[in-house]
């Protein structure tokens, strides 16, 4: 019943399409922005109409305006990474077209440049031709600047084309003024040769596994010098230093497990492993004495603990775009997927839940390396739940086969960076200033351990040029705590009620600007070490570690009335009744 309505709307959308892209008025292009972002929508509701859409943007690709074809190639690449769209047959025309277009050198045209690139990175994510790689190459050093090379390989990073990536940096090397710069480019090729050869992985082919897993790690290691030399104090570079040390461990985790698993090859369980295990009731003797040397559940726990990890990234992430944060849950599903099918297999197999880790599907899914990604979650999980159910309790072999075969599934996937690894579009940060703080850092507040300290917390959110493009502040949460570092040397006891100071507040912030106050109690004499941590809240309730942390000293001093006290009691002597008239008043 709806096929009339959608064939309506398609033609709508096309003849807006073609009265628009060959008009440079500001008019007709916001015209034109508003009908593309009309068919990316359309597409992902219908897909069935996918086909006729794109066919009517290449048709229109090589009669627009410049503006109105970036436009058209941004609503081409969001389209084909939703829907695998872009059949090879159709790269011809965007390959004749890139050749066209890389003649002139015109600041239209090199935008135009990055964005056909994207085009065509996106329609061949799997692997770019030997003739493909050429004429993108010489179209660059025809008539491009080394900025627009940057950003093609850029794209091609974030498209999973490492192999592009890699030379496209390497020819960048020698064309910058900065050693910084210089760094930043050796770190992002040596990452690319890390993922490349991670592509020639082949199933049940597990030494060659090592091997590849090897030389990635030995690139991923000089890139991260190198993105350590590329950091300065204004631009740190944490997320990029947090991302890739989570994909080495995470490498390192892959490379161990199947050393674990290859290890039962050559030290299988005997013969009667299944009698002991059922004699014994313990389910692991089945798998001999790997087991007892607990190489499998230590595994599993470092997997857990990479999990959480990229929970952290994830959460200390609050400026990052919707697609740098999927990348970084999947790389957390990847670790979670692992450790659940070596329970699964091999520590618990009775106790397995499959309906926790099950998959949602892939009908919103939003890029093609999610859709890959998903798929491998997808298909390890039939068959680690397929092993569980057939063949229990499972055999060692088939068990060590599933896992080396997951690995392996998982890191044929070419890695993604996404935008957030490249550029920040959101800037949020915080400062703090607590009141009373001492001139010098290192010095501690005095205070009287019979009086409490009230300490002032102020601070301001800072924004770049566009807040709030991807969330909003809606409050800060202001975290307090103290440790004490270092007691005072005297040996008596005083009466404590309470030792610690754990203290949180939520506070909105009015024209960007918050302050609360905290009242912290120090009985116990000596040096505390104050923290006080911030972390935001969005508009969706979602909390976000953003920090920044501050620290200050504060020594709790004796008051001289309980000194003089405790002095006349080691002595032997009562306090005069003066004295103990003034212990009733002090306070007043």
């Amino acid at each position: 019943d709806l096929l009339p309505l959608e064939q309506d709307a398609v033609f709508g959308l096309e003849a807006l399409l073609v009265l628009c892209s060959q008009d440079d008025s500001p008019g007709a292009q916001a015209t034109l922005k508003i009908t593309l972002t009309c068919m990316v929508k359309l597409v992902k509701c219908r897909p069935h109409l996918s086909q006729s859409v794109v066919e009517s943007l290449l048709t229109q690709l090589h009669s627009a305006q410049d503006n109105a074809r970036i436009l058209m190639c941004h609503c081409l690449a969001a389209i084909a990474m939703q829907l695998p769209v872009l059949a090879d047959g159709m790269l011809g025309d965007l390959m004749d077209l890139y050749k066209l277009i890389g003649q002139s050198a015109t600041d239209k045209k090199q935008e135009l440049l990055v964005s056909l690139a994207t085009v065509i990175f996106v329609s061949s994510q799997k692997a770019l031709s030997t003739e493909i790689k050429t004429v993108i190459k010489q179209q660059l050093e025809n008539a491009s600047n080394g900025w627009t090379a940057y950003r093609i390989a850029r794209q091609a990073s974030r498209m999973g084309n490492h192999d592009m990536a890699r030379e496209l940096y390497q020819s960048l090397l020698t064309q910058v003024a900065s050693e910084h710069f210089y760094f930043w480019l050796n770190s992002l090729k040596e990452f690319s040769h890390a993922e490349q050869c991670l592509t020639g992985l082949q199933e049940d082919n597990y030494s060659s596994a090592l091997s590849c897993i090897a030389e990635a790690l030995k690139s991923y290691h000089k890139g991260i010098a190198s993105l350590t030399a590329a950091s300065t104090p204004l631009n740190p570079l944490s997320f990029q230093c947090g991302f890739v040390k989570l994909r080495i461990d995470l490498l390192q985790a892959f490379s161990q497990l199947i050393c674990t698993c290859n290890s039962l090859k050559t030290s299988p369980p005997p013969a009667i492993a299944t009698t002991i295990a059922m004699t014994s009731g313990n389910d692991l003797q089945r798998c001999g004495r790997i087991s007892n040397q607990a190489r499998m559940k230590h595994s599993m726990e470092e997997f857990r603990n990479l999990a959480t990890r990229y929970g952290d990234l994830y959460q200390s992430s609050f400026d990052a775009d919707s697609a740098t944060l999927r990348n970084v849950e999947l790389q957390q599903q990847s670790c979670l997927l692992i450790s659940h099918a070596i329970e699964a297999l091999i520590l618990d197999p009775e106790s397995a839940n499959f309906q926790e880790y099950s998959s949602n599907g892939t009908a919103h899914v939003e890029s093609e390396y999610e859709r890959r990604m998903m798929s491998v979650f997808n298909h390890v999980l039939e068959e680690v739940e397929s092993l569980n159910r057939k063949y229990a309790p499972v055999s060692y072999l088939a068990s060590n086969t599933c896992l080396c075969n997951a690995v392996i599934a998982l890191l044929k996937v070419p890695l993604s960076f996404q935008r957030y690894f490249f550029q920040k579009l959101q800037s949020t940060s915080i400062k703090l200033a607590l009141s009373p703080s001492p001139r010098n850092p290192a010095e501690p507040i005095a205070v009287q351990n019979n009086q409490q300290l009230a300490l002032k917390v102020e601070g301001v959110v800072q924004h770049g040029s566009k807040p709030g493009l991807f969330r909003k502040i809606q409050s800060v949460c202001l975290n307090v705590s103290s440790v004490l570092q270092s007691k005072s040397g005297q040996d008596y006891k005083i009466p404590i009620d309470n030792m610690t100071n754990e203290m949180e507040q939520r506070v909105e912030p009015h024209n960007d600007y918050f302050s609360t106050q905290f009242l912290l109690n120090f009985v116990i004499l000596g040096t505390h070490n104050i923290t006080v941590e911030s972390s935001v809240i969005d508009s969706n309730g979602i909390v976000w570690k953003t920090g920044p942390k501050t620290t200050i000293f504060v020594k709790s001093l004796e008051d001289p009335y309980s000194q003089q006290v405790r002095l006349q009691q080691q002595q032997g002597q009562p306090p005069s009744q003066q004295q103990q008239q003034r212990t009733a008043y002090s306070r007043f």
